[in-house]
């Protein structure tokens, strides 16, 4: 593990332009600090920087992250940029107090922002294509009571695992409303966005391919009747299984064949700019019980075959499940729904230091996010590699 991480991060940091290997740690400092400077102890990006280190770490809570910061040596604070006292000379890292006012109080919209510029500025290049974002949205359980907790939504490249953006969806809208913020900030053109049934909008789609220069892939479920319909009553009979797929684990054995479909003429969606129809039959043996269930699944695409083929379309459907993983890294790993933090925006940034964690691990290469965080924490140095501190 620690050869692998290293020379992970090591290429990344080779394949960087010169001007984007700033670390994160200076990055931070282009969020506004709302806080009265009067007062004022610890620089709002050492604070974020430090938080973020130790999330690294696996700290789950304020008071983990403050827990981490005290016992850090004082060359990682000097790195992190806290407070250096001018009467002794040491570094003081920030006390749980001081943690839970900012995590309370920053402009979560600016963090989020300023982490989505970064990770993009710190990507590899992409191996194909296309680049393919999914969309997909999550409720903080323990952030409030039933109807007043926090939910997010968030964008994530399926090519390398990272987060790019998030925004929060109030009690007030729905994340329908949330769906252009979120990914106007974006440079979309010819990327790929797939997204749940609930953003299968003609909006989204006229807005993603006329303004953002984008493709879609959409899945389509009932909330959509007369496309649905449509769908449903193709000709799938006729249609030959054009990709083919099988999965083992986690107790159970899949098979997915994927069916595509040219939809011109009298064969025309409902739907603007859709060209291809998809069905999904996904085939599942629970390898507990020994019993067989099968699931349909309908989607389409705006992509032609010729510009999207039957294994991409495959691909990029199941990549979706991407942002599925992200969701249970932070529930299993990070036990975010359990966190009973829920002062002022203390719930959304602690998500997006999760994100940040989990992304920085995926950019220098990590598969077991779990296992990374364990690796992490018995070196309060190592966190500081993945910031961009070297």
């Amino acid at each position: 593990m620690i050869d692998v991480l290293a020379v992970h991060a090591d290429r990344l940091d080779e394949s960087l332009p010169a001007q984007r290997r700033s670390s994160l740690v200076a990055a931070l400092s282009a969020v506004p600090d709302r806080r009265d400077p009067r007062g004022v102890v610890h620089a709002l990006p050492g604070v974020l920087a430090t938080a973020v280190a130790a999330v690294l770490t696996g700290a789950r809570s304020a008071a983990a992250v403050a827990e981490w910061a005290a016992d850090a040596p004082q060359q990682v604070l000097a790195e992190l940029g806290v407070f250096r006292d001018p009467f002794t000379g040491l570094y003081r890292a920030p006390d749980e107090s001081t943690f839970r006012r900012v995590l309370a109080g920053v402009d979560a919209d600016a963090l989020d922002d300023t982490v989505g510029r970064w990770v993009l500025a710190c990507r590899p290049a992409a191996d194909t294509e296309r680049r393919v974002y999914s969309v997909d949205g999550k409720t903080l359980r323990g952030s409030g009571p039933a109807g007043a907790q926090v939910h997010l939504l968030a964008v994530l490249d399926q090519h390398t695992g990272t987060v790019l953006g998030q925004v929060d969806v109030d009690g007030k809208t729905n994340e329908l409303t949330r769906f252009r913020p979120l990914l106007g900030p974006l440079d979309l053109t010819a990327v790929v966005i797939t997204a749940d049934a609930m953003h299968t909008q003609r909006e989204h789609a006229r807005w993603l391919i006329d303004d953002k220069k984008a493709a879609y892939v959409f899945t389509v479920k009932k909330n959509q009747p007369r496309l649905y319909r449509q769908l449903k009553t193709l000709p799938w009979a006729k249609v030959p299984i054009q990709d083919e797929t099988s999965t083992r684990g986690h107790g159970r054995y899949d098979i997915r064949r994927l069916q595509a479909v040219t939809c011109t003429g009298p064969l025309a969606l409902d739907f603007p700019h859709a060209t291809q129809a998809l069905r999904i039959r996904r085939r599942r043996l629970s390898l507990t019980t020994g019993r067989w269930s099968t699931v349909t699944v309908y989607a389409i695409t705006n992509l032609s075959a010729a510009q999207a083929g039957p294994a991409d379309l495959a691909d990029w459907l199941r990549g979706h499940w991407a942002i599925e993983t992200l969701h249970h890294i932070r529930d299993t790993t990070y036990a975010e729904d359990a966190s009973r933090l829920r002062t002022g925006n203390s719930p959304r940034v602690m998500a997006t230091l999760r994100n940040t964690a989990i992304s920085l691990l995926r950019l220098a290469g990590v598969t077991a996010i779990a296992a990374a965080l364990r690796h992490n924490s018995r070196n309060p140095h190592r966190p500081l590699q993945l910031l961009g501190i070297t």
